[in-house]
């Protein structure tokens, strides 16, 4: 579904789940813990005032979220809670509320800090963040959620730690992925409806904390102003276009305030693709501004907007982790001190981290496989620290896989460095990240697609004839016949079933001689095979045996004489088949 013009965080086409995978860590650190005593009483927390001129009040006292989102394990809360404190920030946000969640809120309010204690409902936000639930017709889920959720709020409703209750994420944006038409639009009445559901459930357990509920999108809001009127504020994820909130409340003609429940720079949905056709992170130092930007267009919404837990105080060091966390690795970033100053924390003592500009590539369209190509970024340290670097590669645009690997790379000085591509052919990321030794770090990323390396003389395979034991009619990208690879695209493929004894053979149509083959392997590789040659395709002699394939690009100088020229394979590098862009037979 195209979402209207108002959309804030219109992200179902690409979107990080690092918070998804930061409940989880809470909910698993927290399981091992024991259950320490129970704080003081709870405070009285208050939604007062009238239209455009509300406020948050904490025991009568006025109260601004300056908040982040929460991150870490909840056995590291001790170990983290102070920092967040010296931050100037007096909230945190969860996604998810159960029996290991005491001994966070024991420790947030053991530093003055309170917790908007998150519920989490299906579908929640972006894709894969969970089921597909029928609003209408599920009462199974809808009973065991409304006799679930205010249990929780029974328990930790005394606590000194909560703040609120936020009742769900992302899903009114996130119910697309599951509806289309009429039926979305149902489903979003009844999943509004349900959300008001569950507010008066807690109002009736706990009067003194108030209920709201979080999208991606100002859009929800008409859903939730027209089926949650017990809702008592609410509450949106945006990033990018954060600042325009207040234009999309006003022309809503809204009647509650909200909170900003995550948010921060510019996120991967937002963004435009670079020259590699993935979207364009950006700098550190945009990332800084961003949050500073996003603080003031909250701030500047007075009487209506009550502040905002900006996304993320996190530690993973990963694709998502990289682009959002404020301390990656637990070392600090520009984000990090940005965000304690639009909170008004003391930063002038503070040590600030490396600072990285200008970051360029050389030839970044083709960079081929396994050869050295240069990086280049102007790094510098404020401070003067003396400064240590690392390149990073990442394949989240290749496979999905968010996690970051060490690169083999010479530091030339000024700035420059010799990295070694990897091999597998795709579009990469690469990261330089630079620390001064004193907990701070500077991380900046380009993209680089990766191309097979050049190949002297002609290739005689190219156009020829090409049959396979097998190959896959309709899986991803498919059909997939054995002339796809001897066409001489780097965007089609031969794949075969997936088992190990299988082949791929080339006619040259008539006896030929060469001396060199180069084999690229999409992700589904040979780990054993053979190459073999034949004049009548019949009878065939082996002229070259591999027992230890890792895929990427196989460059295979052997010296034949024949008419066939035969991939003979025998052990799966992957649980699937076998796969091939292209089977180069060369000859100088």
């Amino acid at each position: 579904m195209k979402l209207p013009h108002l959309s804030l965080s219109a992200h179902g086409r690409r979107r990080t789940t690092a918070r998804l995978t930061v409940a989880v860590l809470v909910a698993a650190g927290a399981a091992l813990m024991p259950v320490p005593a129970a704080q003081a009483a709870g405070s009285v927390v208050k939604v007062e005032g009238s239209q455009g001129a509300w406020r948050l009040t904490v025991d009568g006292s006025p109260y601004t979220v300056k908040g982040l989102t929460w991150g870490p394990a909840v056995t590291d809360a001790g170990k983290y809670m102070p920092d967040v404190k010296s931050m100037g920030v007096n909230t945190i946000r969860t996604w998810g509320t159960d029996a290991t969640t005491e001994p966070l809120l024991d420790s947030a309010a053991d530093n003055g800090i309170k917790v908007i204690a998150g519920f989490w409902l299906q579908p929640g936000g972006g894709p894969g963040s969970g089921g597909c639930v029928n609003y209408l017709t599920d009462t199974e889920y809808k009973n065991d959620m409304l006799a679930e959720f205010p249990k929780w709020v029974e328990t930790y409703k005394d606590h000194a730690g909560v703040l609120m209750w936020n009742v769900g994420n992302e899903s009114v944006l996130g119910l697309q992925n599951c509806y289309s038409g009429d039926a979305l639009e149902q489903q979003r009445d009844a999943y509004t409806t349900f959300v008001n559901d569950i507010t008066r459930k807690i109002h009736a357990v706990d009067p003194d904390h108030p209920v709201t509920s979080t999208d991606a999108w100002t859009g929800a809001w008409a859903y939730y102003k027209k089926n949650a009127p017990d809702l008592d504020l609410y509450a949106v994820n945006s990033y990018g276009a954060v600042c325009d909130i207040r234009q999309t409340w006003e022309n809503g003609g809204f009647d509650k305030p909200y909170i900003v429940t995550e948010g921060g720079p510019a996120g991967e949905w937002e963004v435009p693709d670079d020259a590699n056709g993935v979207p364009d992170e950006p700098t550190d130092v945009a990332k800084a501004e961003g949050y500073g930007r996003a603080w003031q267009c909250i701030m500047g919404h007075g009487g209506v907007a009550l502040g905002a837990t900006l996304f993320h105080y996190g530690t993973e060091y990963d694709f998502g982790g990289v682009w959002f966390n404020l301390l990656p690795a637990g070392q600090k970033r520009l984000s990090y001190y940005a965000v304690k100053e639009a909170y008004g924390a003391d930063t002038s003592g503070d040590n600030t981290p490396p600072v990285i500009t200008g970051m360029t590539v050389d030839n970044a369209s083709a960079v081929e496989a396994g050869k050295p190509f240069t990086v280049k970024a102007s790094v510098s340290d404020p401070d003067g620290d003396a400064l240590t670097h690392q390149v990073l590669f990442g394949s989240k645009y290749l496979d999905n896989n968010g996690q970051l690997t060490d690169a083999r790379f010479t530091d030339k000085g000024n700035g420059t460095f010799e990295v070694t591509a990897p091999d597998r052919l795709g579009v990469w990321k690469v990261y330089i990240k630079t620390s001064d030794g004193k907990g701070n770090v500077g991380i900046e990323t380009k993209s680089f697609e990766v191309v097979p390396p050049k190949v002297g003389g002609t290739n005689v395979a190219a156009g020829k004839p090409a049959t396979a034991s097998t190959f896959q009619p309709d899986s991803v990208g498919c059909p997939c016949p054995a002339g796809n690879a001897v066409d001489g695209s780097f965007d089609t493929r031969w794949a075969s079933d997936w088992a190990d004894q299988q082949w791929l053979q080339v006619d040259l149509g008539a006896k030929t001689s060469f001396d060199h083959v180069q084999l690229a392997w999409e992700a589904a590789y040979a780990k054993g095979y053979t190459l073999q040659t034949s004049d009548n395709g019949q009878d065939w002699t082996t002229v070259h045996t591999v027992t230890e394939g890792n895929g990427g690009i196989d460059d295979i100088d052997v010296a034949g004489d024949a008419r066939y020229v035969r991939v003979n394979t025998s052990v799966r590098g992957t649980p699937w088949g076998y796969s091939l862009y292209e089977f180069g037979v060369y000859r100088s």
